[in-house]
């Protein structure tokens, strides 16, 4: 069985200043080709420490697999490291060099002399070409065939390199004959632990295909893999287990693979030719940001109201200052006051709100930090919820987004 770790290289990573998403894109790129993913590693600029890890990976898995600390700056270490680990001096890449050389020229820069230390890699490396930047990745070999493999830290020059260049190679290395084949089911108003009792004995019975739950901001993915000698065979596995799934999970899976929650919103908006305005508060326009990301919004998405302010709130959606004195802003009764407003305002067929508390101040016993109000007005009448949510106010303010955005998929596909 083929196996490999992953090392994620930088200083920054352990001090906190950035967040490795390369890692989990790549571990997700390997399982999906069959490749077994044994550990995953963080390392500072140090050369010393990056070779020791490499030669550690190396005692026990077919290969390594590293992001970063290729690029042009003294404090870039990864490819000596490799050498030292590998026991390979570094040789200068002459088609590697033409190919830095031609980026520059292509964007009417001057190469300066330390880029051409990014053409240097290890003796006898498998190159892998990199046409959107200026750090080529590349395969090490060790004399008994295991490997370093290595590509820049830049998402938007790794993936396409892992896409077109390493997986490729590491399929023909491993022989992976197999077809591999992930399908996702999206599901949201539905607790993990919900959905776990509804499909306990799934777990326990299958194997191939295999099924793994994942937790979101409140929503959850229900994955399913299946291996086959082909992926025909791999999808014609899913398919039964899919239904069963689906079946088990009605009413709560918005969508499979790339479909994303606003996505289906508009879906479903398309379907019923109605549009949507949203007034937002203690969520900050991340409901309308959310929705415009999916191309083609503005045929059903009319536009968003941030009132923050209750001064705004009044002026802007006709919240009245009674409703606001009596039950406060943070209230189901704001709330569809605000909904009622930004549908009229803004002539929509359904109205969407939201007021809550964010925090980390502004909670009372009454209505603590993460207290979340949503609401809709449409031609079907006009509802409002309260929900708890949890976690500190990015976390609530996300979770807000999704639980709004839930919400009002629910109430439309049920109408």
């Amino acid at each position: 069985m083929s196996s490999v770790e992953l090392v994620a290289v930088g200083t920054e990573l352990l001090l906190g200043q950035l967040v490795d998403t390369n890692s989990a894109y790549v571990a997700a790129a390997l399982a999906e080709n069959g490749i077994d993913c044994y550990a995953s590693h963080a390392v500072g600029d140090n050369r010393e420490r990056i070779a020791a890890l490499f030669r550690e990976i190396l005692e026990r898995a077919d290969g390594a697999i590293s992001t970063g600390g290729l690029g042009p700056t003294v404090d870039d270490l990864t490819k000596e490291a490799v050498a030292d680990a590998l026991g390979l001096g570094l040789e200068l890449d002459r088609e590697a060099l033409a190919e830095i050389e031609g980026f520059f020229a292509s964007i009417g820069r001057t190469m300066r002399e330390n880029n051409r230390k990014q053409a240097y890699l290890p003796a006898g490396s498998v190159p892998l070409p990199n046409p959107h930047g200026t750090a080529p990745g590349f395969v090490a070999l060790r004399a008994d065939g295991k490997f370093v493999a290595c590509m820049p830290g830049v998402p938007r020059e790794m993936k396409p390199m892992l896409a077109e260049r390493l997986l490729p190679w590491l399929r023909s290395r491993f022989d992976v004959r197999d077809g591999i084949v992930t399908r996702v089911l999206h599901t949201v108003n539905i607790g993990e632990s919900e959905i776990d009792h509804r499909i306990a004995d799934l777990f326990a019975s299958s194997e191939n295909p295999k099924i793994a739950v994942l937790a979101h901001d409140y929503r959850c993915d229900v994955k399913i893999m299946a291996k086959a000698d082909s992926a025909e065979r791999a999808r014609e596995a899913i398919a039964p287990l899919e239904a069963e799934l689906s079946a088990r999970l009605r009413g709560h899976v918005f969508g499979t693979d790339a479909m994303t929650l606003e996505g289906a919103v508009l879906a479903l908006l398309e379907e019923r030719s109605e549009r949507l305005a949203v007034a937002e508060s203690c969520t900050g326009g991340r409901i309308s940001a959310a929705i415009t990301a999916v191309p083609g919004a503005s045929r059903h998405f009319l536009g968003g109201i941030v009132a923050y302010d209750n001064a705004v709130k009044q002026a802007q959606l006709g919240v009245p200052e009674e409703t606001l004195e009596r039950f406060g802003a943070v209230s189901e009764e704001s709330a569809l006051a605000m909904a009622r407003g930004v549908r009229a305002a803004l002539h929509a067929q359904i109205g969407l709100a939201t007021t809550g508390i964010a925090g980390p101040e502004g909670g009372s016993p009454e209505k603590p930090v993460g207290t979340l109000c949503v609401a809709i007005a449409d031609a079907r009448g006009e509802r409002a919820w309260t929900l708890q949510l949890r976690g500190d106010r990015a976390a609530i303010q996300a979770r807000a987004t999704t639980a709004a955005l839930g919400l009002l998929w629910r109430e439309i596909k049920i109408s």
